[in-house]
Order: structure tokens, then sequence, then C-alpha cells
């Protein structure tokens, strides 16, 4: 007998019907059809045990008729569960199912049936189930639909227990009755799930033979009888039971890469709420800025999204890994996570175990740290200036990499230089271009730090500012030569007036303030100073495409002790001493930045005019 009829849909349950048009990828729905067959699976494992049955969902692309169908060997459904579960979108078959269900592992159910099934309808235009349950006398059920609003319902003629979803794939959507496009889909969404899934293309031309490597027959064969998914994943396994290669294998298929991780933490928290997962630190490029990671998130196995912030904190989006928390919904909505305290409680869990193993590594792994801070730098400080909580947890593991290529924390700076810094951290953000003003701190035995990537600027501001700490400042190594004076005679002759009217003149700078101090580095003639906070805030607006009209404000301190700024300062050659003055001003910007266009120019054929100079004398 055959019964037609209108899917029912009660008001208080429209919007799970809705949302299937809400979902962001259109290829969404076979996992919801092999979800739903995984869900038959494991019901059919909880009311009997083990039995030792080849239990599986088979997904079988047939191109020739135009199908896709899902076939399982669970639970089956009766004549009145179809009408209960499809016919009524009122329901959800797992929900239901739990209500009755006495046993421990409920929470194996993935079970959102009646939704995930209408999403069919997103990529068909006839959806049919031909079911059979695994009660004794129940008879085989046929239901058809081509819109998912009218359909029609008869005793079908299945044998085995379990049930086949039809779907007659849209025109439009005939990317999908391609063999390998719905393995990526199954690979990217259905790779861990619980129950094994095959995957069978019928009507399909093989592979060109420059597509793939070939083997003999018998090895395709037995690729193609194996399993598309990993049933038991790594991060649900007890960390003490995985091996470190385990751990980089999982790595290199999750994000299908040769590199190998840094480290990982591996999350395995079951209260007070149930959590699972892995992150790993891959190695973070200098200027991160351009560089994502990719967390995945899992619900039971099942994957559910990349990337959202709501659940994972925002710093640890620059690293890889996987999260699986069954407590969150599938199908869940952004703005529900922004406001659920659950997820704010996990994100901040997850943040800590972070900091423990950051913490837990500089603690009993010192050496081995200082060889990953390179690499991890960057994402630790941009965690600190994004989570306070994040840096209380982590501030005594923080290290400044020195220009020797030291690793110390900043009370090993402090100690280190104290009574020479005057509490300061002197920093570079190139060592090799700022070598000079280097050397005159190094020489006389202060540690200079390495501060050159991105984050470091706002690192260094939220440290002075913002990180609690009253007695830390950080100074560029060309900020001023406060403390690298000697006491000598040498030069005190000088007219600090004849050379400030000098410089001035030739550069035609009438603003520019020249200073006459004693450098320690007798080698080095001049040095272009700028006061620290004016030049943080002009790199700043630049990084941030801001145009405000600073005006430089430089010192070009002369080095007395210098053979050349004596000579310079006893020239009569008026001409020539202001091309040395324009050569020894462009030398001095060259060691905080490159010349540019003209400025470029004017220093090639200058360099050349004294190169000529010197050529006549000789």
């Amino acid at each position: 007998m055959e019964t037609k009829g209108n899917i029912s849909i009660h008001a208080q349950n429209i919007m799970p019907v809705i949302k299937r048009w809400l979902y962001s990828d259109k290829d969404i729905f076979i996992r919801e059809m092999v979800s739903n067959g995984c869900d038959a699976v494991t019901k059919y494992k909880m009311l009997q045990g083990e039995t030792g049955e080849d239990l599986r969902v088979t997904v079988t692309v047939d191109k020739a008729a135009g199908e896709l169908r899902f076939t399982d060997n669970g639970i089956g459904m009766t004549a009145e569960e179809v009408e209960k579960y499809i016919n009524q979108v009122a329901f959800s078959s797992a929900e239901e199912f739990l209500k009755n269900y006495t046993g421990d592992d409920k929470g194996g159910i993935i079970g959102h049936f009646g939704l995930g099934f209408y999403s069919a309808f997103m990529a068909a235009d006839k959806v049919t189930i031909d079911t059979l349950s695994w009660q004794e006398g129940a008879e085989p059920v046929l239901w058809e639909s081509e819109d998912g609003m009218a359909f029609s319902m008869r005793t079908g003629g299945r044998k085995q227990r379990g049930t086949t979803i039809t779907l007659h794939i849209f025109e439009e959507e005939k990317e999908f009755l391609d063999g390998y496009r719905v393995r990526q889909v199954l690979d990217r969404y259905c790779g861990y799930m619980a129950v094994p899934i095959y995957l069978e293309t019928i009507g399909e031309e093989p592979p060109k033979e420059e597509d793939h490597v070939t083997g003999t027959e018998e090895e395709e064969k037995k690729e193609a009888e194996k399993p598309i998914n990993d049933t038991h994943p790594l991060w649900l396994k007890n960390p003490k039971e995985c091996t470190e290669e385990e751990y980089k294998e999982t790595y290199r298929k999750l994000f299908h890469t040769f590199e190998e991780p840094l480290f990982w933490v591996h999350l395995n928290v079951d209260y007070p709420f149930n959590l699972k997962g892995i992150l790993y630190f891959p190695r973070i490029k200098k200027d991160f800025g351009g560089q994502e990671g990719e967390i995945k998130l899992f619900n039971r196995q099942v994957f559910v999204a990349d990337n959202i912030k709501e659940v994972i904190p925002e710093f640890l989006m620059l690293l890889k890994g996987v999260i699986d928390c069954p407590d969150l919904p599938l199908n869940v909505s952004r703005s529900f996570l922004q406001n659920d305290g659950y997820v704010k409680k996990l994100s901040a869990h997850i943040t800590k175990k972070v900091a423990d193993k950051l913490n837990g590594l500089f603690n009993t792994e010192r050496k081995q740290y200082e060889t990953y801070w390179d690499d991890i730098h960057p994402f630790v400080k941009y965690g600190c200036v994004r989570d306070q909580k994040f840096y209380d947890m982590v501030k005594d593991s923080l290290l400044l990499k020195t220009s020797a290529g030291e690793y110390l924390t900043l009370p090993e700076y402090k100690a280190r230089n104290e009574g020479k810094t005057e509490s300061k951290i002197y920093y570079t953000t190139e060592a090799s271009r700022q070598a000079a003003a280097v050397a005159l701190y190094t020489s006389r035995g202060i540690d200079v730090a390495v501060m050159d990537t991105l984050i470091d600027m706002n690192f260094m501001s939220f440290m002075e500012f913002g990180s609690g700490n009253k007695d830390i400042q950080f100074v560029r190594v060309d900020a001023d030569v406060s403390g690298l004076t000697e006491e000598s005679d040498e030069g005190k002759d000088i007219d600090q007036a004849q050379m400030e009217a000098l410089f001035r003149d030739a550069l035609n700078d009438q603003e520019l303030t020249v200073k006459i101090e004693a450098l320690a580095d007798r080698g080095l003639p001049v040095m272009l100073t700028e006061e620290e906070q004016v030049r943080r805030y002009k790199e700043m607006s630049a990084i941030y495409g801001q145009d405000f009209a600073f005006p430089s404000k430089y010192t070009l301190v002369l080095n007395r002790l210098c053979p050349t700024v004596r000579a310079l300062a006893a020239m009569e050659d008026q001409d020539t001493a202001k091309l040395l003055c324009k050569q020894l001003f462009d030398l001095a910007r060259l060691s905080s930045r490159p010349l540019e266009a003209e400025d470029l120019k004017d220093f090639i054929a200058r360099s050349n005019q004294l190169v000529a100079k010197l050529a006549e004398k000789a």
C-alpha cells in the first residue's frame, strides 16, 4: 500500500529546516548523509554489542545513473519511524533514541537525522530512502520525494538490514558525480568518523596514467577495499600511548605537508567538559602577518569547520591542529558561540594548556626550548599582546635573543647588565645594518636584544605600558648615546657652533641638531639618533597605513675622538668639507635604513667625486 502526503513541520521546529539553507558550503550534505549512516551503525552496535559483523557506510558514485548513494548496515527504520523522523520534521531521531537507551555511551550518537537528511535537497531533485529495520518481523520501506515537501511511501523490497539513501543529483550539481570530487569531500568532513567508510565509483573512467602512480592490479584492488577514514584518530587516544612518529604522521596527514612540527600539545580532558585534540606548533615565519594556521574543529570525529575563532583564541590561529568538542552542536552559529559561557571556558582551558606546554619546556628542556624560540616567539609575543591572562601565565618563560645569539629572560638580562643600562633594554631591529651602533654597546659589555619581527614593536609597547611592569623600557641602539661616552680631552677644542653651522649649511637644514660627544668607538665618525617614542610612533603609523605628517627630529652626533671628525673641523677647503658633511650624514642614515631614489643617486655620485679627489692627491 502506498502513502502520499506532505512533510509536517511544527512551528517550533521550523528553524532547523531553514538552517539547511544556511550552510556555508554546499558540499556539506555529503557529511550529513554519511553522519546519518554512522549514526545508524552506532545505534545498532549500542543495542547489539560487538557482533563481529562488518559494519560500514558505503558511498557509491553512479555517474551513469546520475546518482549518489549512501548505504549503511545499521539499525534501519520501520514505517512508523520513517513517518516520525522523516515525515515530521519535529523530532531528532538520536534525541528520541537516547531517551529510551539505558547504556553508558550516549554521546556516541551524532544525532541530527531530520535536519541532516533534508540537506540532501541542496543537491538533488529526487531522494529515496530504502530501509529495513533490525527489528524482527519489520517490513522494508521505500520513501521518495522530489522537493522535500511532498512524498510517497510504500513497502519496499529490501532484504538486508540497514538503509540506502539515493540522491538523484541536479544537473547544475554534477560535480558530485565525480569520484575524485566526492573523495575530496569525504576526506575533508568524514576522514576521522568512527565507522568505516568506503567509496565506490560506477561508470567512471579510470584516471589517466599521468595522474597517479600505478601499481599492480592486486595492489589497486586492495587500496579500493580500504576504508577512506581513520576510525581511531590519535587525538582520542591517551597521550601516554602515542609515539612521536604517530604525532608527526597525523600532522602530515591532516595538513597534507611534508614538513614536521616543532612540538605539540595533546588535549585530553573529560571534566569539567569533554575536550580532545592536538595543537601543533609549526615553524612560524619571521613576519607572520599573512601567515595563517589551521585549527580543525570536530564533533565526535565529524569535521565541523576550520578556525572558528570563537572557540579557539585568536592568537592560537597561528597554530595547526584539531579540536574535538562533542558538547558543541554540529551546525553551530557564530553568534551562539560568541555568547556561550561553555565556549569561553573551553577557550580559556586551551590557552592554559598551551601556556603549560611552553612553561614545561622552558623549565625542563631549556636548551631545546631556546632552539624553538626563533620560530615560536612571534606567536608567543602576539599571544601576550592579545591576551593578558596568557601573558601572566608565560611571562617567566619569555626570552630575549641577543645579538650574540644568547637567550635571556628579562630578569636574566637585567641581572647581567645591572649598573650598565639604567634599567633599559637596548635592542636592534636590524643587527647587520645597525652593526656600528650595536658594537658601541657590546664593546662595553651591554647585551643588545634582537627585535626584528613585525610583532616586536607592539610587544615592546605592551611590555612597557600594558604588562604591569613599571621598570621596563626598551631603547633602540640608535635612540641616544647616553652611557656610551668616554672621559677624554681629545677633540675638546672642536667648536660646537662652527660644526653645527657647517652641517646645516651643507645639508640645507637649519633645524638640524648637532652634538659633539666622545664616543667609545674611535672609528665611528658620526651617529644619527632619533628619540625612541617619536620614531616608534612614525613606524607604527606607517605599518597601519596612517599618513601623519609627523616631522622627523634627528640629532647628528659627531664623535670628537674620531680622526675624521677632527680633520673635518680643521679643514680649510669649504667645498670639500661640505662634500664630506653630506657623505657622513648619508653614511649615518644608512645605519638605520636604505637610501632611496634621488638620495641614493646623489650618494653614489658624491662617492665617485670623493674617490676622484683622493686619486688626484695620490
